[in-house]
Protein backbone atom coordinates (compact mmCIF):
# COMPACT_ATOMS: atom_id res chain seq x y z
CA UNK A 1 0.00 0.00 0.00
CA UNK A 2 1.55 3.39 -0.31
CA UNK A 3 0.73 6.64 1.79
CA UNK A 4 -3.12 7.13 0.99
CA UNK A 5 -3.94 3.34 1.77
CA UNK A 6 -4.03 2.19 -2.08
CA UNK A 7 -3.16 -1.06 -2.86
CA UNK A 8 0.25 -0.78 -5.62
CA UNK A 9 -1.11 -4.13 -7.43
CA UNK A 10 -4.51 -5.32 -7.68
CA UNK A 11 -5.21 -9.16 -7.19
CA UNK A 12 -6.35 -11.59 -9.99
CA UNK A 13 -9.95 -12.47 -9.91
CA UNK A 14 -8.79 -16.01 -9.35
CA UNK A 15 -6.70 -16.21 -6.35
CA UNK A 16 -6.72 -19.54 -5.16
CA UNK A 17 -5.45 -22.25 -6.94
CA UNK A 18 -8.24 -24.74 -5.98
CA UNK A 19 -11.39 -22.55 -6.49
CA UNK A 20 -13.15 -25.62 -8.12
CA UNK A 21 -13.24 -27.30 -5.00
CA UNK A 22 -16.41 -28.66 -3.95
CA UNK A 23 -18.00 -26.12 -0.62
CA UNK A 24 -19.15 -29.34 0.45
CA UNK A 25 -17.69 -32.53 1.95
CA UNK A 26 -18.57 -35.62 0.40
CA UNK A 27 -20.17 -38.54 2.28
CA UNK A 28 -16.69 -40.33 2.51
CA UNK A 29 -15.20 -37.48 3.48
CA UNK A 30 -17.52 -37.13 6.30
CA UNK A 31 -17.21 -40.95 7.34
CA UNK A 32 -13.13 -40.21 7.70
CA UNK A 33 -13.05 -37.34 9.79
CA UNK A 34 -11.96 -37.85 12.74
CA UNK A 35 -14.16 -37.90 15.68
CA UNK A 36 -13.63 -34.81 17.70
CA UNK A 37 -13.26 -32.80 14.64
CA UNK A 38 -16.58 -34.35 13.46
CA UNK A 39 -18.28 -34.01 16.81
CA UNK A 40 -16.71 -29.89 16.46
CA UNK A 41 -18.48 -29.50 13.21
CA UNK A 42 -21.76 -31.10 13.52
CA UNK A 43 -22.59 -31.51 17.05
CA UNK A 44 -22.53 -34.70 18.34
CA UNK A 45 -25.04 -36.89 17.68
CA UNK A 46 -27.55 -38.95 19.32
CA UNK A 47 -26.43 -42.66 19.69
CA UNK A 48 -26.06 -45.43 22.07
CA UNK A 49 -22.59 -46.52 23.57
CA UNK A 50 -20.21 -48.27 20.58
CA UNK A 51 -17.58 -50.19 21.23
CA UNK A 52 -15.15 -50.23 18.36
CA UNK A 53 -11.88 -53.20 18.30
CA UNK A 54 -9.36 -51.78 16.25
CA UNK A 55 -6.51 -54.23 15.17
CA UNK A 56 -3.39 -54.29 12.44
CA UNK A 57 -2.73 -57.05 9.66
CA UNK A 58 -2.17 -59.90 11.97
CA UNK A 59 0.19 -63.05 11.66
CA UNK A 60 -2.85 -65.18 12.47
CA UNK A 61 -4.83 -68.53 10.13
CA UNK A 62 -7.86 -66.48 11.57
CA UNK A 63 -6.87 -63.19 10.08
CA UNK A 64 -9.34 -63.60 6.94
CA UNK A 65 -12.12 -64.36 9.29
CA UNK A 66 -11.78 -61.43 11.33
CA UNK A 67 -11.21 -59.19 8.61
CA UNK A 68 -14.60 -60.48 7.14
CA UNK A 69 -16.47 -59.90 10.76
CA UNK A 70 -15.33 -57.00 10.90
CA UNK A 71 -16.58 -56.03 7.79
CA UNK A 72 -20.28 -57.18 8.98
CA UNK A 73 -20.00 -54.75 11.67
CA UNK A 74 -22.22 -51.61 11.60
CA UNK A 75 -19.48 -49.54 10.70
CA UNK A 76 -16.22 -50.24 9.16
CA UNK A 77 -13.18 -48.59 8.13
CA UNK A 78 -9.74 -49.09 6.76
CA UNK A 79 -7.17 -46.72 8.02
CA UNK A 80 -3.01 -46.10 7.64
CA UNK A 81 -0.97 -47.58 5.29
CA UNK A 82 1.72 -50.03 5.20
CA UNK A 83 3.01 -50.63 9.19
CA UNK A 84 -0.23 -48.32 10.48
CA UNK A 85 -2.37 -50.05 8.39
CA UNK A 86 -5.46 -50.91 10.94
CA UNK A 87 -8.69 -52.03 10.65
CA UNK A 88 -11.80 -50.72 12.92
CA UNK A 89 -15.15 -52.20 13.07
CA UNK A 90 -17.43 -50.44 15.35
CA UNK A 91 -20.45 -52.90 17.16
CA UNK A 92 -23.21 -51.08 19.08
CA UNK A 93 -24.94 -52.77 22.35
CA UNK A 94 -27.10 -55.02 20.21
CA UNK A 95 -24.54 -56.77 18.42
CA UNK A 96 -22.74 -57.88 21.46
CA UNK A 97 -22.35 -61.59 20.01
CA UNK A 98 -20.75 -59.98 16.98
CA UNK A 99 -18.11 -57.99 19.38
CA UNK A 100 -17.63 -61.29 21.39
CA UNK A 101 -16.69 -63.33 18.25
CA UNK A 102 -14.25 -61.12 16.51
CA UNK A 103 -12.55 -60.01 19.91
CA UNK A 104 -11.88 -64.20 20.79
CA UNK A 105 -10.11 -64.04 17.50
CA UNK A 106 -8.04 -60.79 17.27
CA UNK A 107 -7.94 -59.93 21.26
CA UNK A 108 -5.14 -61.84 21.73
CA UNK A 109 -2.92 -59.44 19.97
CA UNK A 110 -1.41 -56.62 22.00
CA UNK A 111 -1.70 -54.58 18.98
CA UNK A 112 -5.49 -54.63 19.01
CA UNK A 113 -6.90 -51.87 20.77
CA UNK A 114 -10.70 -51.62 22.49
CA UNK A 115 -12.23 -48.39 22.08
CA UNK A 116 -15.18 -47.09 24.02
CA UNK A 117 -17.22 -44.21 21.88
CA UNK A 118 -14.48 -43.99 20.02
CA UNK A 119 -11.51 -43.37 22.95
CA UNK A 120 -9.27 -45.12 24.81
CA UNK A 121 -10.34 -45.80 28.02
CA UNK A 122 -8.58 -47.22 30.69
CA UNK A 123 -9.77 -51.31 31.54
CA UNK A 124 -11.49 -51.31 28.19
CA UNK A 125 -10.40 -54.68 27.65
CA UNK A 126 -10.90 -55.89 31.63
CA UNK A 127 -14.12 -54.23 32.27
CA UNK A 128 -16.07 -52.43 29.53
CA UNK A 129 -15.99 -55.73 27.15
CA UNK A 130 -17.53 -58.29 30.19
CA UNK A 131 -19.99 -55.31 30.52
CA UNK A 132 -21.15 -55.80 27.08
CA UNK A 133 -21.02 -59.76 27.29
CA UNK A 134 -23.82 -59.63 30.09
CA UNK A 135 -26.40 -58.04 26.94
CA UNK A 136 -25.64 -61.66 25.09
CA UNK A 137 -28.86 -63.75 26.21
CA UNK A 138 -28.57 -66.68 27.49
Amino acid sequence: MDDAGTPRFRPRERFWPYADLSEQLSDEEIAALDPDLHAELFGTPPRPLSITVSFPVLDSADYARAVEMAKASSEYREIGSGSSFRHRARFWPAEAVKLRDLFEIVGRFDATEVLVDDRPVPYARELWLPLIWFLIPR
